[in-house]
């Protein structure tokens, strides 16, 4: 989710960094095989599950691109090992954990932003794509751009996958489990929580993150009244500098219940008086717009107006003639 927390917490930046853009010379997180007993223990890098390469056969004849997929560690692809324990499900803790291990990072004992973007990249998928939003749903991720172990090992038994491609063939499942009304509820709720800094102690969202937040978890059934709202929060009329749990909350509510033409809203409902601020500025806005298109109607209008009559003189003068002719032809 590297990326995807930079683009919400900086939205100028797409590097999978919080502070900003990556320094060019940063290391990779991942680390080649080692001898044992190095500080912190080396893993080896899993092949990409997306990535193709090309190979020459031993006979001498070139292979037509082959799909590697990854090779190297069997937790990756979930092959079977001989020291392992499933557990009533079928699935390998020990699986599980090896995959985490190959992301984690070498000081703290969970996954972080260079580990998540390594991570996400084996997965095929964009950081900052639905899809990794509703992964980190799944395994109660409690911030964003880190899984610590215990999130990451009980998310995987949650969802039942053991591997990159167990976790890959979940997706589908999980986008459309999270349609679903009641758990739409709690992936919404859980998006404002997770888009907090937890080391902060923040307790509203910053507007930026929140539109972007806002704009991502829509992703798959987008009211119709969204894209307003955001215009609404980007131009900032009220000068607002963050938003409630309670404004978030409430605004899946107002799209539940309140019609595209704002016609149903009561500023007596018990509604945050942000929406009173919205549905007015909206409102204005909208009669604003229909003012400018009949006066632009109107203006169209006399432009015809206007070159009707400065055509009509030549076309009477035509008629004219054309009668004084016929009269001509019918004398002789």
């Amino acid at each position: 989710m590297g990326q995807c927390v930079t683009k919400c917490k900086n939205p100028t930046s797409s590097l999978g960094s919080k502070s900003g853009d990556k320094e060019s010379g940063s290391k990779p997180h991942h680390k080649k095989g080692g001898g044992a007993g190095g500080g912190g223990g080396h893993k080896e890098e899993p092949s990409t599950l997306c990535s193709k390469s090309t190979s020459e056969l031993s006979n001498g004849t070139k292979a037509s691109e082959v799909m590697v997929e990854t090779p190297f560690i069997p937790s990756a692809m979930g092959e079977p090992r001989k020291d392992e324990c499933l557990d009533g499900d079928g699935l390998s803790v020990l699986r599980i954990e090896e995959l985490f291990s190959c992301y984690k990072d070498e000081q703290e004992d969970a996954i972080l932003e260079e580990g998540m973007e390594t991570f996400c990249n084996d997965l095929c998928v964009d950081p900052a794509e639905f899809r990794v939003l509703v992964l980190a749903w799944k395994f109660q991720a409690a911030t964003m751009c880190k899984f610590t172990r215990k999130e990451f090992v009980e998310g995987c038994r949650a969802i039942q996958a053991d591997s990159l491609e167990g976790i890959c063939s979940r997706f589908p499942c999980m986008q459309l489990e999270a349609r679903g009304e009641e758990s739409f509820k709690d992936l919404y709720r859980f998006t404002f929580q997770f888009g907090l800094d937890a080391e902060e102690g923040q307790r509203s969202l910053q507007r930026e993150i929140a539109i972007a937040l806002w704009r991502l978890v829509f992703t798959q059934d987008t009211p119709a009244i969204l894209e307003h709202w955001l215009d609404f929060l980007a131009e900032n009329p009220s000068g607002i500098r963050g938003i409630s749990r309670d404004t978030w909350n409430m605004f899946l509510n107002f799209t539940q219940a309140i019609g595209p033409d704002l016609s149903n809203y009561s500023e007596d409902e018990a509604w945050p008086s942000l929406f009173d601020t919205f549905v007015e500025w909206e409102l204005e806005r909208r009669k604003k717009k229909q003012e400018e298109q009949a006066l632009m109607a109107k203006k169209e209008e006399e432009e015809e107006s206007i070159e009707t009559e400065s055509s009509s003189p030549t076309t009477h003068r035509l008629e004219t003639e054309a009668s004084r002719g016929s009269q001509t032809w019918g004398g002789h």
